[in-house]
């Protein structure tokens, strides 16, 4: 991206960069195109478990399990993350929440899953990444990447957001966007992001709706010069997700996911 800041006024030259941009995430370095049945890859994803009372929870009311075919398989070549009404380990819902930490961390690339989200009042379904050795310390310091994420009582929103610690949830101040679509339970659509030292941009069916430059500050605003890994989940209730309350009968709720692909 600094070439195109360089050479803004010289069109053809504006073309040659953007060329070169587009073209620098060509070479597939990591997927799962989810084509064996059963319990996802242990290759590939391992498991957060249990529920906010571990630290890393916003006040949500599942119990994340691990290595339980009922809320996390891959079946029809698709793997499904399913958030299930059921009392479990004194919760009262039950979901799951893979990660690719240790497996599947990076820096810089394009991030790319192609997904049908559940809609209901009390879902939270996220696609999102968090670092892996947070080397500038706990969050919101060292960063967070969401890549996509919806509250049920808003069913058509979709939030793509970074949290860093000049700019996040907790002081209101986080870098974000909404968009509205319609089908979101109904149709697969591409999740991505692009992320260069430069620059994080957002995409929806490769159409770019929000992106976040480094402003030259330090790690306060842009600590995304460090490996992060991706999460899938679908959470219960909780401070964002939770403040309309939970529609039970919206249960069991899938995340449904077709692919999941990183290039550099």
């Amino acid at each position: 991206m600094k070439c195109f800041l360089r050479v803004g006024y010289f069109t053809g030259l504006l073309f040659f960069c953007n060329i070169l941009v587009a073209q620098s995430f060509k070479t597939l370095v990591w997927s799962d195109e989810f084509n064996k049945p059963g319990l996802p890859d242990s290759t590939k994803w391992d498991y957060d478990l249990g529920t906010g009372s571990n630290g890393w929870g916003n006040n949500e009311l599942q119990y994340y399990t691990g290595k339980r075919y009922e809320n996390a398989r891959v079946e029809n070549g698709m793997l499904v993350i399913e958030a299930k009404n059921e009392l479990y380990s004194k919760s009262n819902y039950t979901s799951a929440r893979l990660i690719t930490k240790k497996s599947g961390d990076w820096k810089y690339g394009r991030i790319e899953v192609n997904a049908k989200i559940p809609i209901g009042r009390g879902l939270w379904p996220a696609i999102w990444m968090m670092p892996t050795r947070s080397v500038y310390g706990s969050w919101p310091k060292s960063g967070e990447i969401d890549i996509l994420e919806n509250v049920g009582f808003k069913p058509d929103s979709l939030h793509s957001t970074v949290h860093t610690y000049l700019y996040n949830g907790s002081k209101g101040t986080q870098k974000g966007i909404a968009v509205s679509r319609n089908n979101l339970k109904e149709a697969f659509h591409i999740y991505a992001i692009e992320w260069t030292e430069d620059l994080i941009t957002f995409f929806i069916d490769n159409e770019k709706v929000f992106e976040f430059r480094n402003e030259q500050k330090g790690f306060e605003s842009w600590p995304f010069d460090q490996e992060f890994y991706l999460i899938l989940n679908v959470a219960v209730g909780g401070n964002w997700g939770g403040q309309k309350g939970v529609d039970n009968t919206v249960f069991p709720a899938k995340l449904v996911i077709d692919y999941v692909r990183v290039y550099q």
